[in-house]
């Protein structure tokens, strides 16, 4: 592990979140397995307990939860050994980049140490391929919490069936930070001056890397899977998760709207595909993919917003429904 001390530092037109499996509403772990092996199977190793990184990362992301730190337990930590030939030419890169930054700042990059909360399918891509297919945060770019404010990612992680949430831990070239207010569009440097943003330059809670940076700047080292209470509740958060606040859309029901606009031999081509998801052949977001190559995004969204509207006129009318009843019940007591 390199050396820099945690403790120191005290978007697609189709929402594929809104389509689920036939079985579950939450997010479909990478390459569909229930266990957190998945992560050794892309290549991470699982730390033990006495190692000295486990303690270090252990002890400052359970200070960094908070409220929540008396009731987190740590279940495991897998460390990126980017082995990998790909892996070896991004930390060869990382490098790079940290020492052109260094530089430029007159020899200090201003790494330091990031949180990014996500799905564990989520987190799996990062690792294999980078930050170019995950969700942006909203203004843009890619948003982490310093390495004392694990909690503030910590909504951004959903719960997994087995009741787990992950978070990816990351090194970040910061170099010369500028202050990007709530809510701003920015989305790129304000000037050559700066290579990155933050919330409050005295006390930053969010990093903000550039899009255009995301994948040279950012080098993802630990994965830390974790059980977490309830958050029901639990507003303070810097980093809005960013789900479909619709009904959800589960697979088989949106093959079956699909039907009747697609050839047979494309719903045999997406049928096969769902299949081979469903006998862990292949991860969510290969399905996503595939099934927007072959119904096209319009379609798609044209589907989705269909059965919205539907749920939303069904659970309307039931609303409707209640508050009648109710009148009339009130009414007799009065």
């Amino acid at each position: 592990m390199d050396r820099i001390s945690l403790e120191d530092q005290v978007s697609m037109t189709v929402d594929d979140r809104e389509i689920v499996d036939t079985d579950s509403e939450i997010d479909s772990p990478c390459l569909g397995s229930g266990k957190i092996g998945v992560f050794t199977r892309n290549g991470l190793t699982r730390l033990e307990e006495w190692n000295g990184d486990y303690g270090i990362i252990k002890k400052s992301f359970l200070k960094g939860m908070g409220q929540f730190m008396e009731d987190t337990n740590v279940v495991a930590i897998h460390r990126n050994s980017n082995t990998s030939l790909t892996g070896r030419a991004r930390m060869e890169s990382f490098r790079i980049f940290a020492e052109a930054v260094a530089e430029k700042e007159g020899g200090d990059g201003n790494i330091k140490y990031g949180w990014f909360g996500g799905s564990r399918d989520e987190i799996c891509e990062i690792v294999n391929h980078g930050f170019s297919n995950c969700r942006e945060s909203p203004g843009f770019g890619v948003h982490l919490s310093p390495a004392n404010f694990a909690i503030d990612s910590l909504l951004s992680s959903p719960m997994d069936e087995d009741g787990l949430r992950h978070m990816l831990l990351c090194r970040v070239i910061l170099g010369k930070m500028e202050e990007v207010r709530a809510g701003s569009k920015q989305f790129q440097p304000s000037s050559k001056e700066f290579d990155s943003g933050v919330d409050n330059l005295s006390s930053p809670r969010r990093y903000i890397v550039w899009s255009a940076y995301m994948n040279s700047h950012i080098l993802p080292s630990y994965i830390v899977s974790f059980r977490a209470p309830s958050l029901r509740g639990f507003g303070r958060i810097q980093t809005p998760v960013l789900k479909p606040n619709s009904p959800y859309l589960k697979f088989p029901t949106l093959l079956s709207m699909l039907s009747k606009f697609l050839p047979r031999s494309k719903m045999v081509l997406i049928t096969k595909y769902h299949n081979d998801y469903r006998e862990n052949k292949l991860s969510r977001s290969q399905l996503i993919q595939r099934l927007r190559q072959q119904a096209g995004d319009e379609l798609l969204m044209d589907v989705i917003k269909s059965y919205r509207n539907k749920q939303i006129k069904s659970r309307t009318r039931t609303l409707a429904s209640m508050d009648q009843s109710n009148t009339g019940r009130f009414a007799a007591v009065a």
